[in-house]
């Protein structure tokens, strides 16, 4: 469902720029680093957007392999400790019976 959601919402962000860039056609004058033109702005409008959505594509891409690079590697540290825990008997079992006994001590006192 939440995937038919992004889908319907994307489809609907993408007819209202659609609509105002064309709304949009009158040429316009660009200024570039190394000097100027003119273009349509529809062109423009659409051309910002595809840059925009590239840029923001990339950044949650690298977020995304570096979440799952990192998941992995957390994962790896978690089953090296359980295999750890495992050949050198469960030790928290034996620290939680030593309070136990240390209470149990006071009282009697």
């Amino acid at each position: 469902m939440k995937g038919q959601s992004y889908l319907i919402l994307a489809f609907v962000f993408a007819l209202v720029i659609a609509i105002f860039a064309v709304i949009n056609v009158d040429p316009v004058q660009v200024n570039y680093l190394f000097g100027s033109g003119e273009a349509p702005l529809i062109l423009v409008i659409l051309i910002s957007v595809l840059l925009g959505g590239l840029a923001t594509a990339s950044a949650g891409a690298l977020r995304y392999y570096r979440l799952k690079k990192e998941n992995s590697r957390l994962k790896s540290e978690a089953s090296s400790s359980d295999n750890f825990t495992e050949e050198n008997g469960n030790v928290t079992e034996e620290k939680e019976a030593a309070p136990e006994e240390e209470s149990s001590s006071s009282k009697v006192t």
